[in-house]
């Protein structure tokens, strides 16, 4: 554990799920195999679909509602709804296709095995603190075991722009009833999670599992108020 900054007071904890909380990379890569071999084997039209035409239907709409990115799951659906329509299907077999899609997507991406360091070390932290978990992601911890730590759950798009913008650690502080300065938030990406709590007014806690250099790292813009390597460190400040 490194201290870069002092911390201050702490009411509640704050956490990023994905590559935070477990190793999301095998998990978004088969669900993204999954799903679009569900995509192409949905209706006969669909059989010659390609993962580059499908990027391209994403990128695009991407380009023409920019602001849409802070919502991944509804951007997923729209872009699969699209395609389907380009592909000939009707509005109405597009949009129940979509729906479906959806569907299957999230029995996948919640198809997460997550380490037994993180239950126990989630469960000690909940005996003293709130803990609320803050996503730019689509995954549900309660469909994987983990929501039972949490108060509540923000995901980007339903609950305000994605990290590093301030919409949710300032809405976790709001419901909370305390200051964003009270939030100690805890993740493993520069920007979105350290850049953005400090920015937000939150202390922020960076979980390097990769043995990365904080000096060295292209996207470090803030300094933490403390570095660890592992989630069960963060049981040194009860």
């Amino acid at each position: 554990m490194h201290f870069y900054r002092p911390l201050g007071t702490i009411s509640a904890l704050t956490f990023d799920l994905d590559d935070t909380l477990y190793d999301n990379v095998p998990v978004i890569t088969r669900t993204e195999q999954e799903a679009f071999a569900f995509v192409r084997n949905f209706h006969p039209l669909l059989n010659a679909l390609e993962i580059d035409e499908f990027h391209r239907v994403r990128q695009a709409l991407r380009h023409a509602e920019p602001e849409i990115y802070h919502d991944v799951t509804e951007w997923r659906r729209r872009a699969v709804e699209r395609a389907m329509l380009d592909a000939g299907l009707s509005e109405e077999e597009a949009s129940a296709g979509a729906d479906a899609a959806m569907a299957n997507f999230a029995s996948w991406r919640s198809r997460i095995e997550v380490p037994q360091e993180t239950h126990d070390t989630l469960k000690v932290l909940a005996n003293k603190w709130p803990l609320v978990a803050i996503t730019n992601g689509n995954a549900d911890p309660h469909l994987f075991g983990l929501g039972e730590y949490f108060q509540f759950v923000l995901r980007a798009g339903p609950h305000g722009r994605s990290k590093p913008y301030s919409d949710m650690y300032h809405l976790a502080a709001e419901k909370l009833h305390i200051r964003p300065a009270e939030i100690l938030h805890v993740g493993d990406d520069l920007t979105t999670d350290v850049a953005g709590a400090i920015r937000s007014g939150a202390q922020a806690c960076w979980i390097n599992l990769r043995e990365a250099s904080l000096m060295r790292a292209t996207d470090s813009r803030l300094l933490p108020h403390l570095e660890i390597s592992r989630l069960a460190s963060l049981t040194a400040l009860l």
